[in-house]
Parts: structure tokens; C-alpha cells; sequence
């Protein structure tokens, strides 16, 4: 009997500890949600960081609701992106909208030689904010070995999602160095927090874009530049192939505009007051729990796509 009373009370610490740690994580959870999104705070992008906003894959979703957001506040916009059918359509509708100039570069970031492309036509500019969002995902959750045209995916979304946030930092942060001010937004995801099996490229693309930006934030901060990781959980967005809108799945427009009160504040961000309350659930999560979790629901989805296949 009294051999039970030490271990009965290393037991009773370990759940005080517990209980005390995940109070202490909801607490801090709760209170930069309070500094981020329920307290008035200057914008800390705008003009002032220098006169154009630089945004990457600006036709669609996140990334056009980032240029219309940025142009909202004065900034001028370049936007970059595949075709310049869509890019002149976007270009004129935020012209006409916020009066404010704009520019196009008609570029696939799925090609590694367009940098120098992309660098003469930004050459001149005085660029404050850079939104690297351009990315690729699956077609639909499948295991490594058998992904449609394994060579190509493994390129495609290497040379998208990675190489084009390292080129694009690459040519916009010397002159934000130079002038000691400048703000630079990744768009990474939450399957970049955590590992996703059978999305196993694309969580490890996005964990990079995660780990890049942290970095660069640090080696960076004490010249004035501010680089965040976006980690956005579900969006109804083309990418994410949801169309309709719920509580934990916002429109691109209302994400963006969540997500913009954390720039100055917040140098890694869910940028949605739910995924922010997704990525804590899931943080103190067994791994055991959070994989089988994962595994069944892309299971399920894997399922549904290749039913839907077959039948068409």
C-alpha cells in the first residue's frame, strides 16, 4: 500500500502539469487572438513600406483577394500568374475598383528560367510588400507510388511551391534591405505544420515554405523586414476544390482580411481565428490519434475521387 503513494502522486503532478500546460496554451491561444483580431491596430503593410505590392498566383482565391486588399489600402500591384487573359481581367477590375496602377507579368512558375524575366520587369520598382501564394496541390489524396505521373508531380511541385518562394525572396528582399523596411507574406498551409500522408509531397513542400519563412524572419527582423508564414487550414478557394462556405471554411475574401489585422504582429499565423483553434487541437494531439485521424479522413476523400473516376 505504501509502495502506491509515490507513484499515486507522481500521477497526480503529471495530470496538474497537464491540465496546467494546456490552460496555459488555451490562455496564450485566446489572448493573440484578442491582440490580432479584437483590438483596432494599424495595418502594418501599406505605401508607406514602398509604393507596389508584388503578389504570385493573383488570378484566383487567396492570392487575388491579397491584391485586392493591398490595392484597397494604396498600394500599386503587379500581378504575376500563368495567363494573361485572367491577369488583364484582374488587372482591370482593381484598377477600375481602387483606382490604383497596376502591372502584369505573364509567367508559369512551372518553368525554372523566368526569373530573369520577372527581375527586368520589376527592376525600378519601389516594392513594400511581397505575396508569395503560387502553389500546386494534388488532384486528390493518393499514396506516393501511385501518383498520376510521379516524375513530373515530384518536379511540379518542388519547382512551384518551393523554388518560386526562394527566387521571388531572392529578387524583391535586397531592396527592401536596402531601405530598411519591407514586409514579405508565404503562403504555406496547415498540412505544412503537420504531416499529411497521401498529400506526402505537398505537406513537405509547405513545411519547407514554413521553416523558409521563420528563418528568413529571423536573419531579417533587425533590418526593418517583417516575413510571415500563412498556414491556412480549408478555404473555399479552386485550389482547395470547396466552392461553399461554412464557420471553419471561410470565402477567400473574409481569410484575407482576417488574416492581414496579424501582419507586424505575427510572424507565423493560421491567419482565421477557427484554423488557429484547429492547429491547437491538433498540436496536443498522440501522433497515433492525429495520423489515423488524417489517414482515414483522405482515405474517405481518395475513395470518393476514384469512385467518381471510374464512373466517368
Amino acid at each position: 500500500m505504501e509502495s502506491a503513494l509515490p507513484a499515486a502522486g507522481f500521477l497526480y503532478w503529471v495530470g496538474a502539469g497537464t491540465v496546467a500546460y494546456l490552460a496555459l496554451r488555451i490562455s496564450y491561444l485566446l489572448f493573440t487572438a484578442f491582440q490580432a483580431w479584437g483590438l483596432g491596430h494599424e495595418p502594418g503593410f501599406g505605401p508607406a513600406l514602398g509604393e507596389w505590392a508584388v503578389v504570385t498566383g493573383s488570378t484566383d482565391g487567396i492570392g487575388k483577394s491579397y491584391a485586392e486588399e493591398l490595392a484597397e489600402h494604396g498600394m500599386k500591384v503587379v500581378l504575376i500568374s500563368r495567363s494573361q487573359d485572367k491577369l488583364n481581367q484582374v488587372s482591370s477590375e482593381i484598377r477600375e475598383k481602387f483606382k490604383v496602377e497596376t502591372k502584369t507579368i505573364a509567367v508559369d512558375f512551372v518553368s525554372e528560367d523566368i526569373y530573369d524575366k520577372i527581375k527586368t520587369s520589376l527592376a525600378g520598382l519601389n516594392i513594400g510588400v511581397l505575396v508569395n501564394n503560387v502553389g500546386v496541390a494534388y488532384e486528390y489524396p493518393e499514396y506516393f507510388l501511385e501518383i498520376p505521373d510521379l516524375d513530373n508531380t515530384i518536379k511540379k511541385l518542388i519547382t512551384v511551391n518551393i523554388l518560386s518562394v526562394c527566387k521571388m525572396t531572392q529578387l524583391v528582399l535586397p531592396g527592401m534591405v536596402k531601405r530598411s523596411k519591407g514586409v514579405i507574406l508565404n503562403i504555406s498551409s496547415f498540412s505544412g505544420m503537420f504531416p499529411v500522408p497521401l498529400l506526402t509531397i505537398y505537406s513537405a513542400t509547405k513545411a519547407f515554405v514554413d521553416f523558409f519563412s521563420q528563418c528568413i524572419h529571423e536573419e531579417y527582423k533587425s533590418n526593418g523586414i517583417f516575413v510571415q508564414s500563412v498556414l491556412p487550414f480549408y478555404v473555399a478557394t479552386k485550389l482547395a476544390k470547396i466552392r461553399k462556405t461554412s464557420l471553419q471554411i471561410p470565402s477567400a475574401e473574409t481569410y484575407v482580411k482576417l488574416a492581414l489585422k496579424t501582419v507586424g504582429l505575427k510572424p507565423r499565423t493560421n491567419g482565421y481565428p477557427i484554423h488557429s483553434l484547429l492547429g491547437s487541437i491538433f498540436s496536443v494531439l498522440p501522433s497515433w490519434l492525429y495520423f489515423k485521424i488524417i489517414m482515414n479522413s483522405n482515405k474517405s476523400v481518395r475513395a470518393r475521387y476514384l469512385k467518381k473516376a471510374k464512373k466517368n
